[in-house]
């Protein structure tokens, strides 16, 4: 989920470290894989969530840049700008849900049904249903932009 190997080897050592100090809450209801899992699934929920809420992180961008050469300035700076009006069309014109979908699919590279079982979409189309939505919502946003 994380598209980082550092990042996500600490996400699981978080995962493991809440499982051992929640093993009292374990029911026995479904299997412990089942219940690890869905810890796993909302601890990196949580974490995608709380890392789109940050702003990027600007000091490391200096230093990368300091060292470049100014087209790659430039091309780095217009990603960053893109990247920045992308989150807030999604902001402005998605639900919590299609922007769970596009970030999973597009950012982080995961097929449609994987997304569906992951966020446990119960319509019949799955997350492929929320990306269509997705896009046409903010086809019309960027309309909506480009007319003014």
């Amino acid at each position: 989920m994380t598209g980082d190997i550092d990042s996500a080897a600490d996400l699981a050592q978080d995962v493991f470290l809440k499982a051992f100090e929640r093993l009292n809450s374990y029911r026995g209801d479904s299997k412990f894989s089942t219940w690890l899992y869905s810890i796993a699934r909302n601890h990196c929920l949580d974490e995608m969530r709380s890392r789109a809420a940050r702003p990027a992180e600007t000091s490391d961008t200096l230093e990368q840049l300091a060292g470049s050469d100014w087209d790659q300035v430039s091309r780095t700076l217009e990603r960053r700008e893109s990247v920045q009006a992308l989150r807030q069309m999604m902001q402005e014109a998605l639900d919590e849900t299609e922007a769970k979908v596009m970030t999973l699919h597009y950012v982080e590279e995961l097929p449609l049904d994987s997304i569906t079982r992951l966020l446990r979409l119960e319509n019949p189309s799955g997350a492929k249903a929320y990306v269509v939505s997705a896009r046409r919502k903010l086809q019309r946003v960027v309309t909506r932009r480009r007319g003014n």
